[in-house]
């Protein structure tokens, strides 16, 4: 190996050879052998060496962070705005193969690590769209990569709005920022978008709304979870804006509950209900939904579809095994109160929980509540959220359709 090593390189251990050549494309601080980490500017382009010198890829720098580097290229040649480019076109070209790229449509455009943007997210709500940055070398590239968005986008673009106000951000010692890099927006409501994926049409708040505004990932499934509702009784927990609600009844749902903590998201599910017609079958509760849900186990009333989409149960390692509480007593209570032959759809996007694992709650919930009850399927997120098969932290979303006799 050469002692001589320059400046945008590093040099990692035989084990973090292996991790990267596995396909991973996160270079951990404590697998760095050697190279200036401290002393390099976010977002430089890195050259990682394995112990013998040989390159194994290109990285983009976060030296404030226990990832101090990600793999962004494995070609020969340094990544440049051409390359750039490139990757943004492809992007947009894939989810145009998908039919996502409606004028007036939302779809996740930027799909972060997966797609090759180190903790970069886009997110397209019709002409606008909204960014999220959780790393410092994605700040220090949003300059040229907001130019690469509007030069390449085949949609009009309006405005473009930074929300990068994650908590992730502490992770690397990074303020909240959340301003207009692009246009501005003047909605029906303040700081809101309309968007309508197929038949239904529903309102983003990307100013103050959760994540960018809204959940896409649970776009498919909403679909598949309401095809058949005519008729039927629906309770949507966790509701949010209501969407899982709205569609049942869009659907011929004759009743709809949907309930969340939230009065600003009950507001909004009132709002998208009277959009798509169908606020006369459409109700809104705030309440703490798994205390309403215990509730409601000892009233008469029996759901024939229930949909629980709660917020991540475990935001780290710590909390997985505490998450197992809370998982197996939310599907127990909604399996309570389903109706026989009744159908659970219920998701956690906790990525710290396993599939196999969440399944294993699941069978504990369906026992405690005394039920026989089948999977009927195990899906993920929306296809335009991407799944890099050697980053497992990019599949976080279980969404299980359970059907309880």
């Amino acid at each position: 190996m050469s002692t001589n090593l320059q400046d945008g390189e590093y040099v990692v251990s035989a084990k973090g050879r292996r991790w990267l050549e596995r396909g991973h494309p996160w270079v951990y601080r404590d697998d760095i052998q050697r190279g200036f980490v401290e002393h390099v500017t976010p977002g430089t382009v890195i050259a990682v060496l394995d112990p013998k010198g040989k390159r194994i890829g290109w990285a983009l720098a976060s030296p404030a962070s226990r990832i101090a580097a990600r793999i962004v290229s494995r070609e020969e040649t340094q990544p440049d705005r051409e390359f750039w480019k490139k990757r943004i076109t492809h992007a947009f070209e894939y989810r145009a193969k998908l039919g996502y790229l409606e004028p007036d449509g939302a779809c996740r455009l930027i799909a972060g690590d997966s797609e090759g943007f180190p903790g970069w997210v886009v997110d397209r709500y019709a002409d606008v769209l909204v960014l999220q940055s959780g790393t410092a070398s994605a700040d220090a590239m949003r300059t040229m990569w907001v130019e690469l968005l509007l030069e390449c986008s085949p949609v009009p673009v309006r405005a473009i709005l930074d929300r990068s106000d994650a908590a992730v951000r502490k992770h690397e010692r990074l303020l909240p920022r959340v301003e207009f890099v692009h246009g501005d927006i003047n909605g029906e409501i303040e700081g809101t978008v309309a968007v309508r994926e197929g038949e239904l049409c529903y309102e983003v708040d990307v100013e103050h709304g959760h994540k960018t505004g809204h959940y896409l990932d649970q776009r498919e499934n909403r679909i598949a979870a309401t095809s058949d509702c005519a008729g039927k009784v629906v309770l949507d927990a966790f509701s949010y804006d209501g969407l899982f609600g709205i569609r049942a009844a869009l659907s011929g749902a004759k009743d709809v509950l949907c309930l969340d903590q939230s009065a600003e998201a009950g507001e909004r599910v009132l709002r998208n209900a009277e959009r798509n017609g169908v606020a006369d079958r459409v109700r809104f509760e705030k309440v703490d939904c798994m205390t309403d849900l215990r509730r409601r186990v000892s009233a008469t009333t029996r759901y024939d579809l229930v949909a629980c989409d709660p917020p991540p149960f475990a935001r780290n390692r710590r909390a997985a095994s505490g998450a197992e509480r809370g998982y197996v007593e939310l599907n127990r209570r909604a399996l309570e109160i389903l109706a026989p032959g009744g159908l659970l759809v219920t998701s956690s996007c906790s990525h710290n929980v396993k599939a196999a694992d969440y399944v294993q709650f699941l069978a504990r919930a369906s026992s405690m509540a005394n039920r026989t009850t089948f999977i009927e399927s195990l899906r993920g997120a929306a296809l335009d959220h991407r799944v890099l098969l050697a980053l497992p932290e990019s599949s976080y979303l279980k969404c299980a359709f359970l059907r309880a006799e």
